[in-house]
């Protein structure tokens, strides 16, 4: 197992969409593998395979239960459904989220309070996940890097030019901008 480079805004492999996987090999296992470490070293609470450079529909998500157990899985192929959006602007306190992929900051984003996910495990059972809250923007925030979507995308205009002021301080926005968890320091 490794810890992977992740991907920052501007890497062309986070904003297309992934491709579906056809088969579960052996490499395929490795890679969630490393994603799980990826995840883990970096920290965070979800990884989507784009975000380590590999357009495959794919994530990683982990989330401590109330008593402190791991939710813990991968999905592979994902689907995703939920209940349409309570219309307004989102909450600060309660609804901001960040992202490996722009790290160090953190906007707010309205999200659906409740998901259905289905897919398939790394031993090609079927899956079926239906959270709400945190769990549930989890699963929105990684299915929409299957879809070439940063979470920065979704943020309204004001928030949008302050991501590119940071994106353009920061020398991202451009192919090959990554960096490596337990190697790299991002001064953020």
């Amino acid at each position: 197992m490794a810890v992977l480079p992740i991907r920052i805004m501007g890497d062309p492999v986070l904003h297309a969409p992934a491709h579906p996987v056809a088969e579960i090999t052996d490499e395929i296992r490795e890679l969630v593998a490393d994603m799980f470490e990826t995840m883990d070293a970096a920290p965070g609470v979800g990884l989507a395979a784009p975000q380590v450079g590999v357009a495959l529909r794919i994530y990683t998500y982990t989330y401590p239960d109330d008593d402190g157990t791991p939710w813990r899985g991968v999905i592979i192929n994902p689907e995703l459904w939920m209940v349409p959006l309570d219309p307004g602007a989102p909450d600060p306190d309660d609804e901001s989220e960040g992202c490996l992929s722009f790290p160090g900051e953190c906007f707010a984003l309205r999200r659906s309070d409740r998901v259905i996910v289905t897919g398939t495990d790394l031993d090609g059972e079927p899956v079926r996940i239906e959270v709400d809250g945190w769990r549930a923007r989890i699963m929105q925030h990684e299915f929409d890097h299957l879809d070439g979507i940063l979470y920065v995308d979704r943020l309204d205009d004001s928030d949008w030019k302050t991501v590119q002021k940071i994106a353009r301080k920061r020398g991202w926005g451009r192919p090959g901008a990554a960096w490596t968890p337990g190697i790299d320091h991002l001064d953020a």
